[in-house]
């Protein structure tokens, strides 16, 4: 998939044309004020407050056309450079840009068009007549500097391209995009739903929970057998507990708290407290690792009400949580062991991954050196492991260095995911230790993993992934069965019915005295992956006529090749 932040032409025709629609806007409503409008990976957009002025899909085509007529101008973008003095008397009026320049020295950089200046670090085309092929796609709300207690603003997103023909090509992926949104196939194949009452949190109906269940057995499956113990920590832990592991300095702003007989406690962000209390419950021998607990914990943080989007951004979710505990010496075929996991988890859904390192934060707990040590040693496994990686300086977790591995989907869009970290802290600040073959105690080094990243944003990118046609593993609902019309034919798909409901395949029949084409399009319309046609041929034959969601091919077998068939499809998640 296309990033515009990275293509050199496309970051510069993206921040030019964000520029253009702030000098459009301004032309068609004169007191407009703006804030940024900055490239992002998919394009651009510009916060602005327009007054009273709210606009609307009709609203963007206007300010498209007036785009188009700044762009035929012709007009050169130039830089100018500016001290602070300058600048603060040029944007006197502008409290959005005068909020900018705080934060700034002398020799700012301001870029002019015509009767248009804006602040800004470059990265432009040299003349408006380069900018022909955008399209502003959406507007939303966006408030300023993005803090909930300030003013709400308004957010143009566009996209630019040098082409005509690659323009359209983007538009045509928006609206398979948009055919895609897991909201809305949430909604339409009844996976889940949200809840004024309850905003970023989840309620799974019947289909959903069945997924969710496929999800969970798949995750333990895997987990036992690469040698996980599996544990459950409770929910809500004592402020002591997060005041030890540095959450509460780092992250308290994010956690919900409250008091439980005068002492303070918060529900868990993350399970990793109640993973070190578990490794210390008992004395450990270097026998005894690496020891891999693995967890599906209920997490809860808490997000700006703004931010939340159905799966992808909620506020409580369920963690594939695992805390590896090891000597520095198991450090490689630990992560050698959890890429094996993961590439053997990511195949059965047919997602590839990329990986980013992410080093030490501005804000982080521990010794440097220790923290230098971690990033030397991930970043050796990593290239021993011989996975290609992209540097992302600054963003890893606040007690130790990560990769970040997102899953790239059959749009050829990423998501992040999994995340491996590598923590020398916090087994110190949990005193951990384990006994060593010199009958000396050892800090263990510990490593943080999630696979799924969580169990809500996984079945959001899953549902997306597949268009809402899950494979007949994964499907609410396996197999439906149509009978064509007579009594027979309905007698003979209810018994049929029974013996693969026995063989604990989710089917139904559908019984209903409706025409066989009706019958079929709406299967098709829920996405079940196998109907089975039954007639009279099929009952006198003992056959079985079966036809795959979105192929128009019948295929005819006998009864008990079917039976082989469908159990062996299931069970190898094919």
């Amino acid at each position: 998939m296309i990033n515009f932040k990275e293509d050199e032409k496309l970051n510069h025709l993206n921040h030019s044309s964000a520029h253009l629609l702030a000098q459009a806007v301004k032309r068609l409503y004169p007191n407009a004020k703006f804030w940024v409008g900055p490239v992002i990976d998919s394009g651009f957009y510009y916060d602005m407050d327009l007054g009273d002025v709210t606009l609307t899909e009709e609203d963007l085509e206007k300010i498209e056309k007036e785009m188009k007529k700044c762009s035929k101008e012709a007009s050169d973008i130039v830089e100018i450079k500016l001290t602070k003095k300058e600048a603060l008397d040029m944007f006197k009026d502008d409290p959005y840009k005068l909020d900018l320049l705080s934060n700034m020295e002398d020799n700012i950089t301001a870029y002019k068009q015509r009767e248009f200046i804006d602040l800004c670090r470059g990265g432009h085309v040299k003349n408006t007549k380069e900018l022909k092929h955008f399209k502003l796609i959406k507007v939303s709300g966006a408030y300023f500097k993005g803090d909930s207690k300030n003013k709400m603003l308004q957010r143009v997103y566009g996209v630019c391209f040098e082409t005509e023909e690659d323009l359209k090509k983007y538009l045509e992926f928006l609206e398979e995009v948009k055919k895609r949104d897991h909201r809305k196939l949430g909604k339409e194949l009844e996976l889940f739903m949200t809840s004024e009452y309850t905003p970023g949190n989840i309620f799974y109906l019947p289909n959903g929970m069945t997924i969710y269940k496929e999800l969970e057995k798949f995750w333990y499956e895997e987990h036992i057998k690469n040698g996980y113990k599996i544990v459950k920590t409770p929910i809500i832990l004592n402020r002591t507990l997060w005041e030890t592991s540095g959450h509460w300095d780092n992250y308290k702003e994010n956690m919900y708290t409250t008091k439980v007989d005068d002492e303070e406690y918060a529900i868990k962000p993350m399970n990793c407290p109640g993973a070190m209390l578990v490794f210390k419950n008992s004395v450990k021998s270097y026998r005894d690792l690496p020891l891999r607990l693995g967890e599906l914990g209920l997490v809860h943080r808490h997000e700006a009400s703004g931010a939340l989007s159905g799966l992808f951004r909620v506020r409580s979710f369920t963690q594939d949580d695992a805390h590896i505990f090891m000597r520095e010496s198991q450090i490689e075929d630990e992560i050698r062991n959890i890429f094996k996991i993961l590439d053997d988890m990511y195949k059965v859904f047919n997602l590839d991954y990329s990986i980013e390192f992410s080093t030490r934060p501005e804000k982080f707990i521990g010794d440097i050196k220790k923290w230098d040590e971690a990033e030397e040693k991930l970043l050796n496994v990593l290239n021993k492991v011989g996975k290609p990686y992209k540097l992302n300086p600054q963003d890893g977790a606040f007690y130790g260095p990560k990769l970040d591995v997102k899953v790239i989907d059959s749009l050829g869009r990423s998501w992040q995911c999994a995340t491996i970290q590598l923590d020398m802290q916090l087994p110190i600040r949990f005193d951990l230790s384990y006994i060593n073959e010199n009958n000396q105690k050892e800090a263990p080094v510990i490593v943080h993993r999630v696979i799924y990243g969580s169990f809500e944003r996984m079945m959001g990118i899953l549902i997306e992934h597949y268009a809402g046609a899950f494979p007949a593993w994964l499907a609410p609902v396996q197999v439906n069965i149509l009978p064509i019309n007579n009594e027979l034919h309905v007698k003979n798909a209810e018994a049929l019915y029974q013996e693969l409901l026995d063989m604990g395949i989710r089917v139904e029949v559908d019984n209903r005295n409706e025409k066989f084409g009706y019958k079929m399009r709406e299967s098709q319309m829920r996405k079940i992956p196998i109907n089975i046609i039954l007639g009279d041929s099929e009952i006198q034959n003992n056959e079985i006529s079966y036809r795959f969601y979105g192929d128009e091919k019948t295929t005819t077998i006998s009864k008990e090749a079917f039976m082989n068939f469908i159990v062996k499809l299931i069970n190898e998640r094919a």
